[in-house]
């Protein structure tokens, strides 16, 4: 059975003290709540310690009737909270009954919070800036599994009823945790991952980059829930500094893309027939210098021949396209003219990207078809030391974007000038204007091919 107390361990004998108070539950349960009240210690020794008067009690002043109220109200607060955080399952810590406390005594503050759970608000947030253009359906992906990865984490740990104001800065450490551990948890807790793809079990420890990105889009939800005064102050911004730090920080090696003499030899390599399709799609990809969700929804429909001949892809970035609204327009070098006339950018192995037989993976077959073993600096995180692996073991679809980049600036051509970045990013100002038969001769250049012109029909004229 319950109780609560005033709890005071003053060892004044007169003047004024804050009171604090204590709820205990049996032996197990033992939480403490510090109150606003200031009271003289000559009023408070007219109360018990379940806040009532003392028995024979004849005098009662303006003050100690005003204490006595107030602390009725506030134990009978903590009661309250106590209620609910046994009816939601909320563990029984005093962080979490503290704020649980401070609701039941500012419902005016409480009222603007959701009634929801956390899970639900959660999902609340995703939906609305999906809806209201704040990202698209990517990142939208992203902060999905964000939503099932802490439903799965909450459920493991028995508080799947707890509301977004209860989340404290341990519990945001014990959730990065759960991030980088999950791989542990699947064999136990079989029934979580029942309905998953195989592709998004975890399998082993998650990295660093990828827990840290996690932590960031739930510190923008807790940020938007303080805007909203949803909450009245954001759990991130109770884990100090240097924890903050250690959070949110990224690691990243070097990065990873193919030379152009390697990009050569994959070009020209003899491949079986099992590799053919990859070559086709692989180096397209890299004379385009498109993320992968771009390159998949590419058709004949996107690519235009402007007034001097020279043939050109134009799309809107699927990231980007709900900030801004200028095409990407990249020249096609005649290479990938003639892929796209032998294909028209049908490619079966764009249907997954992932997984055991997705394009990544006949990427990386394909590079070492090639021998393109040149050794790469990797950092390992669970031997906290370097190791170093052939690249194509390294394979994946930003091995193409990361790869265009470096031709081209190695070729004198800003990233601006190759189409992939807006007006107003990091690029050289003599190039912000180039017009396309400029690009075009520049991405000739970078790509060792000649330059070339085509009629309205694609068709090269001699």
């Amino acid at each position: 059975m319950e109780r609560i107390e005033i709890h005071s361990r003053t060892t004044k004998e007169k003047g004024a003290i804050k009171l604090r108070f204590r709820l205990t539950d049996g032996r197990k349960v033992q939480l403490f709540h510090k109150s606003d009240i200031i009271a003289d210690l000559d009023d408070l020794s007219k109360l018990n310690k379940d806040g009532t008067y003392i028995a024979g009690l004849r005098k009662r002043t303006q003050n100690l009737i005003k204490l006595q109220e107030g602390v009725s109200n506030e134990i009978a607060a903590m009661m309250r909270a106590y209620d609910v955080m046994k009816n939601r399952g909320i563990e029984a810590r005093s962080d979490l009954f503290e704020q649980l406390v401070y609701d039941e005594l500012h419902p005016e503050i409480a009222a603007v919070k959701t009634s929801g759970t956390l899970l639900e608000r959660l999902q609340l947030y995703i939906d609305d800036s999906m809806a209201a253009g704040l990202w698209g359906a990517s990142r939208n992906s992203f902060y999905n599994l964000l939503h099932k990865e802490m439903q799965r984490h909450l459920t493991i740990i028995g508080r799947l009823g707890i509301g977004p104001q209860d989340l404290t800065a341990n519990d945001l450490i014990g959730f990065r945790n759960f991030l980088f551990d999950e791989y542990k948890y699947v064999d136990k807790w079989k029934r979580l991952y029942e309905d998953e793809p195989e592709r998004m079990i975890p399998k082993k420890r998650r990295g660093q980059n990828t827990v840290a990105t996690r932590m960031k889009q739930l510190r923008a939800f807790y940020g938007h829930l303080e805007d909203c005064d949803e909450i009245q102050k954001s759990p991130f911004r109770k884990m100090g500094k240097e924890r903050s730090k250690i959070t949110m920080r990224e690691r990243y090696d070097d990065p990873v893309f193919l030379h152009y003499d390697e990009f050569k030899k994959v070009f020209k390599a003899n491949v079986p027939d099992t590799l053919a399709e990859t070559r086709d799609a692989f180096v397209l990809q890299c004379s385009f210098g498109c993320r992968v969700g771009d390159f998949k929804k590419l058709s004949m429909a996107n690519i235009s021949v402007d007034p001097n001949g020279i043939p050109y892809i134009h799309y809107l970035p699927d990231k980007t396209k709900k900030i801004y609204t200028t095409e990407v327009e990249t020249p096609i070098v005649r290479f990938a003219l003639d892929i796209i006339k032998r294909t028209n950018f049908k490619f079966a192995i764009l249907k997954y990207v992932t997984g055991k037989s997705g394009y990544n993976a006949k990427i990386r077959k394909l590079l070492e078809h090639c021998g393109i073993d040149r050794k790469c600096t990797v950092f390992n995180e669970e031997k906290n030391d370097n190791e170093y692996i052939p690249l194509y073991k390294l394979g994946n679809t930003k091995l193409c974007r990361k790869t265009h980049v470096d031709i081209m600036n190695k070729a004198q051509v800003n990233r601006y000038a190759a189409g992939l970045h807006r007006i107003g990013s990091n690029a050289v100002d003599r190039y912000t204007m180039l017009e396309l038969k400029d690009k075009f001769k520049l991405m000739c250049y970078a790509f060792g091919q000649k330059e070339y012109k085509v009629d309205k029909d694609l068709n090269v004229i001699k």
